[in-house]
């Protein structure tokens, strides 16, 4: 009892009892994940530092320090500024409908001139921040009536337009895979996920020919018949299967994978990361990363069920799901079960919008954890 009532007072628990609470299990995976991504984009800069992996390794620091910063923060902090902090990353998301830069064919990144940052990548962290603290103390009365659902809908709704009006389709899905199972996690009427699936279904030919743009039909469209055009829109998704079929059992060697080596394999250190992974490291290679990934999966609904907070255990499954999502996406995207879309993958893809959006993302989830005994009120949020 006295245990219990120390711990639900975040301000007398003092640094090393956070300390002690920290999860090496949860740290530890991450941390090898962003080691085999810089020990890729070197091999991916033909084996040099630069331009990938010492820019990478410099954004993993900054992002490290973020980790830390929030993992031993006072838990209130969040739950305070959790709407703040959404509102911040939907101005972001706003200001690069107005005076954002054009990179690719899409207008996706904010320049803030010595860095250009993608805010499509934090709002996904803060719309999980969001709906944590907006459904953290409803009950189940609360959560069975739909107009306590109105808001969270205008919460994706909002950001999910302008992004995919960027248009970047592949985080706009992802916003709504997170929503959805932040519906389901907090338990909403299952009739309700039957309603909004056949309202998508009837909704697909507007999408296809009202919203979607040239490219992106082209790349479903050779989804389906990668062969149709080989040279063209089909050149990713060949390119890829090749250098990823290439690799075999255990690769063709570090920094001797040919389709990466010799530039057949486009966006190499970006969404088709994986691909040269498997060449180089073939498929063991592969297979242990998709492990570390799960594992990571594991420790976060562990994360997320051992917590007795309701906002820590919905910032860890809101996260869990965001993760998943992440490599799921992009994993069946670059081996052809997908279509193309633009979504990296986490912790390992060139980047640091991702990338520190994430570390954000995992330094709640330690905060959830450390934090976990903590009984928290309504009170004064």
């Amino acid at each position: 009892m006295a245990s219990t009532t120390r711990v639900s007072n975040a301000n007398m628990m003092n640094f090393s009892e956070r300390l002690s609470r920290f999860s090496l299990a949860l740290f530890i995976p991450m941390c090898v994940v962003l080691i085999l991504s810089v020990v890729v984009l070197f091999s991916a800069g033909g084996g040099d530092w630069r331009p990938f992996a010492l820019s990478q390794l410099s954004k993993i620091i900054f992002g490290m320090a973020i980790f830390f910063i929030v993992s031993f923060s006072n838990i209130k902090t969040w739950i305070k500024s959790a709407y703040f902090i959404y509102a911040i990353a939907l101005i972001l998301v706003l200001l690069v409908t107005f005076v954002g830069d054009v990179g690719m064919g899409a207008q996706r990144w904010l320049s803030l001139g010595f860095i250009n940052i993608q805010p499509s990548e934090f709002i996904k962290i803060a719309l999980v921040l969001a709906l944590a603290r907006y459904f953290a103390w409803q009950n189940s009365v609360e959560l069975s009536q739909f107009k306590n659902y109105i808001v969270p809908i205008l919460m994706l709704l909002v950001p999910f337009l302008l992004i995919c009006a960027q248009p970047d389709l592949g985080t706009g899905i992802s916003l709504g895979l997170i929503t959805v199972g932040m519906f389901y996690i907090v338990g909403a009427n299952k009739k309700w996920f039957l309603i909004a699936g056949i309202l998508g279904i009837l909704a697909l030919p507007v999408v296809w020919y009202g919203a979607m743009h040239d490219y992106q039909r082209s790349r479903i469209i050779t989804f389906i018949n990668p062969e149709m055009d080989a040279r063209g829109a089909g050149y990713q998704i060949n390119q890829a299967k090749i250098a990823f079929g290439s690799g075999g059992i255990v690769g063709k060697g570090y920094m001797s994978g040919t389709q990466a080596q010799q530039s057949f394999l486009p966006e190499k250190q970006t969404d088709f990361i994986f691909t040269m992974l498997g060449e180089e490291f073939g498929f063991m290679g592969a297979f242990m990363l998709l492990m570390i990934y799960t594992f990571i999966v594991i420790m976060l609904f562990w994360c997320a069920k051992t917590c007795r907070n309701r906002f820590g255990q919905l910032v860890c499954f809101g996260f869990m799901l965001n993760f998943f999502i992440y490599y799921f996406i992009n994993i069946s995207m670059v081996l052809g079960i997908l279509p193309t879309v633009g979504v990296p993958l986490p912790l390992m893809s060139f980047g640091g919008s991702s990338l520190i959006s994430l570390l954000f993302g995992f330094g709640l989830c330690q905060n959830a954890h450390i934090h976990k005994d903590q009984q928290l009120s309504s009170k004064g949020f």
